[in-house]
């Protein structure tokens, strides 16, 4: 929002500077982003009178000039435009000025002629005929009112104003306006703010027989319309057009920028529809019918769907509702009736509409914040005002409002000590008082304790102590406020799933792993990567319909990878050995459109280089099952994957249900991304991890009685499972096994072809009494026999 210092002093009557006062109203709440004034690029630019003219004795186009500008002597000036005559007062940058852009002038010659300055086109100061409609564009600008000669041109030219742009937060759609923006102003700077309130003007006839309106949009909660006949359109005055143009909005005629300095000096969008093309003199506001289109503004055909408001007439739509108007709703030269439109619709409706439509318009800006019903009418009548005063045209008597359900004042008890003990100050509630008037608040009660705020319509963002708190604590000063301990005792505690996280990524970091972070959005080629299956259900994701660009397009079904990308990053940066974790969302997409998809929380391990293997990953995920208290999982070997090497990776089980799998990756998957080395990734469920996740673990005290151990050289084919095996021994020990270790595996001549050896250490142990040799032969006789079913034997 831009905002000119001297449009300000209309309202609140202030002498200062422009860094004073963008450090005054930033710190009582209004950031100001910057500040610039026009006349700091134009520098020792002057008005100048025209003496004479006479040809250039060596140019069949060019004039020499002798400038009066206000010095002793006139100047010399050589020019090449045609449009000046003697008398015409023009803008001339003398020896040493400066222009917009950086253009610097200097004296010098043109075809051997001296040239001690330049007379200055609009352009070249930054203006367009927009600003100035009697001036031409291909010309030097020639001023069509009297001024003294030497004056500045930028004083002149109404370009020595300061604009101060501010960041409006979306609480405060208040101050998307002058008066709003000038109150602000008036309580920092402690003036008081002179509003002027229009009055409701009087006109010829009755509006009533000229148009109806009508609303049946539930969204809309309020319309106001007023007529102009005979319309006078023309050039708006200077005044109007320099306030316009510092505030960003280009002049185009009185009507037109009477709707524009409506809107920025109340902060409400209106709109003038030519009444020619208003059919059967109805406005009605209504949602639109499926498969009706309309023609905007900018001569775009845009299709409308049910769920968008519309301005129509007794045939079609004749303007999208708080976004922009039809084709033929303009004010034109033709123009003879208009009718004015000041109404409210619903910030959202409005948001979704303009997006839906691919338009985004100053007036839907604004309406998406939330405005005040209450201004409707004012800003009618300002603009009626206006109307007269520029002589615009005849105003037709009465206004026509439909105001369904008024919107009403807020009122919150005044409650000092609440206030204070939320800031940590001691401010008197009189204090207070004195702080919300200006504020335009009102004050009901003149006891400590028993006073009651009005809250204005147009500060609905003021529900509760907390946000009287925060009015005053910005005028008593954020830097005033004194530095207290806090008060009372934080309740809040991790949740059971938050614990059990940062249990598991505790884990994973006393591992050695590298956390890493990726995002939750990738291309289909990521499944091409990884070799999914054209029909794996993973392939079906969800669209984004704004993507950054087609490597960004649909969420991720699989964050696999993900995490191989960051591999490759790390392997092209030459790094040896890679350990990595991440924890990432996977999306999954509903049944329908309109259903949410379903986040699925995973762990992603990766790992390469020399001391990592399928084991060592397979360690780590052991570890991560024991530290959730997973008991009873198993590693069941998977030959049918296309992400993982067939037969070198496995599930992780616990019953029927899969946590994950881990193994290694396939290597035509890693030379999809470029990477050498062999790598193992493990894939794991974070979700189902925490519903399966174990009690509070229990003491167990020290064994009172002594174990005994048995070693088992085995001898399995190679298709038997190293799980089974284990299986086996520990069904056959029962109860009595304390432990069970693998330390050896050999694969040799002396035990045959397609045969492996495993050497395990039992220890067994019985806590209430101490164990028997011939209990612990028994075991060892049902763990052999256990084995036998499947084949496997004592290793002679």
């Amino acid at each position: 929002m831009k905002l000119p210092l001297n449009w300000v002093r209309d309202y609140a009557k202030i002498e200062t500077t422009p860094h004073e006062y963008a450090e005054k109203m930033t710190m009582s709440g209004s950031k100001v982003e910057c500040w610039e004034c026009e006349a700091d690029q134009i520098k020792n630019v002057v008005i100048g009178k025209i003496l004479s003219l006479e040809r250039h004795p060596d140019s069949d186009h060019m004039w020499v000039c002798m400038v009066d500008v206000g010095k002793a002597e006139p100047l010399q000036i050589v020019t090449g435009a045609q449009n000046l005559k003697v008398g015409d007062l023009c803008p001339v940058a003398l020896d040493g000025s400066t222009l917009p852009g950086g253009v610097e002038i200097h004296r010098g010659k043109l075809r051997g002629v001296e040239s001690n300055g330049m007379l200055c086109s609009l352009g070249e100061l930054g203006l367009t005929t927009h600003d100035f409609p009697h001036a031409i564009e291909d010309g030097i600008m020639v001023l069509d009112e009297k001024v003294p000669v030497g004056t500045d041109a930028t004083k002149a030219l109404g370009m020595d104003d300061v604009s101060v742009e501010f960041e409006i937060t979306p609480n405060r759609p208040d101050c998307l306006s002058i008066r709003g923006l000038a109150r602000e102003t008036a309580a920092t700077y402690g003036v008081p703010f002179e509003d002027h309130v229009p009055p409701m003007p009087q006109g010829e006839g009755d509006i009533n027989d000229w148009l109806r309106v009508q609303i049946s949009a539930p969204l809309c909660s309020r319309y106001v319309a007023a007529m102009v006949t005979n319309v006078r359109v023309a050039p708006s005055p200077r005044w109007m057009r320099e306030r316009l143009r510092l505030c960003g909005v280009r002049p185009i005629n009185n009507i037109v920028d009477i709707t524009n300095y409506v809107m920025l000096e109340y902060g409400h969008p209106m709109h003038a529809f030519d009444y020619a093309y208003v059919g059967g003199k109805l406005i009605h506001v209504r949602n639109a019918v499926e498969g009706e289109k309309i023609v905007t503004l900018d001569g775009v055909e845009r299709a409308l769907d049910p769920s968008m408001m519309v301005i129509a007439d007794e045939k079609a739509p004749i303007a999208i509702a708080g976004v922009m108007g039809g084709e033929f709703s303009g004010v034109y030269d033709s123009t003879k009736t208009i009718v004015f439109e000041g109404a409210c619709f619903d910030g959202p409706s409005v948001r979704v509409t303009a997006k839906k439509v691919g338009l985004r318009t100053e007036a839907s800006g604004r309406y998406e914040k939330g405005l005040n019903p209450d201004n409707c009418l004012p800003a009618i009548c300002r603009a009626l005002e206006l109307v007269r005063e520029l002589d615009a045209g005849d105003i037709i008597g009465g206004v026509i409002d439909v105001y369904p359900h008024p919107r009403t004042e807020r009122h919150l008890p005044l409650r000092a000590d609440a206030i204070n003990h939320l800031l940590g100050t001691n401010v008197p509630e009189s204090e207070m008082v004195e702080i919300l008037k200006p504020l335009g608040f009102g004050i009901v009660g003149d006891t400590d304790g028993d006073r009651t705020v009005v809250v204005p319509t147009d500060r609905y963002d003021v529900e509760r102590d907390c946000d009287l708190a925060e009015e005053v604590c910005r005028y008593v000063g954020y830097n005033k406020v004194p530095s207290t301990i806090m008060k009372g005792v934080a309740t809040a505690r991790p949740t059971e799933r938050q614990n059990f996280h940062d249990k598991m990524i505790e884990a994973l970091v006393g591992y050695g792993l590298y956390e890493c972070e990726t995002f939750s959005f990738y291309s289909r080629k990521a499944w091409d990567n990884i070799n999914l299956p054209a029909d794996d259900p993973l392939r079906h994701a969800v669209v984004i319909m704004n993507p950054l660009g087609e490597d960004t397009s649909i969420m991720r079904t699989t964050a696999v990878p993900s995490m191989l990308e960051v591999v490759a990053r790390n392997y092209n940066a030459r790094l040896p050995e890679v350990a990595l974790f991440e924890n990432p969302t996977e999306y999954i997409p509903g049944e329908s459109a309109e259903e949410l998809p379903t986040e699925r929380e995973k762990l992603i391990l990766a790992v390469y280089g020399g001391r990592y293997d399928y084991l060592a990953l397979k360690g780590m995920v052991e570890g991560l099952l024991a530290t959730a208290g997973i008991k009873g999982a198993k590693f069941v070997r998977n030959a049918t994957g296309t992400t993982y090497h067939p037969g070198r990776c496995a599930d992780v089980m616990l019953g029927d249900v899969r946590l994950g799998t881990v193994g290694e990756i396939h290597p035509t998957v890693l030379a999809n991304y470029g990477i050498k080395p062999r790598t193992w990734v493990a894939d794991l469920s974070f979700d189902l991890l925490f519903e399966h996740r174990g009690g509070t673990p229990e003491f167990t005290p020290l064994p009172k009685h002594p174990a005994i151990t048995r070693d088992l050289a085995l001898v399995a084919d190679e298709t038997v499972p190293a799980a089974d095996i284990a299986e086996r021994i520990e069904q056959g020990a029962g109860s009595l096994l304390e432990s069970l270790t693998l330390f050896d595996v050999y694969r040799g001549e002396n035990i045959g072809a397609g045969k492996k050896s495993l050497a395990y250490n039992l220890v067994l142990r019985d806590p209430v009494r101490t164990l028997t040799d011939e209990e612990a032969d028994d075991a060892i006789r049902r763990v052999l026999s256990g084995l036998a079913e499947i084949g496997v034997v004592i290793r002679s």
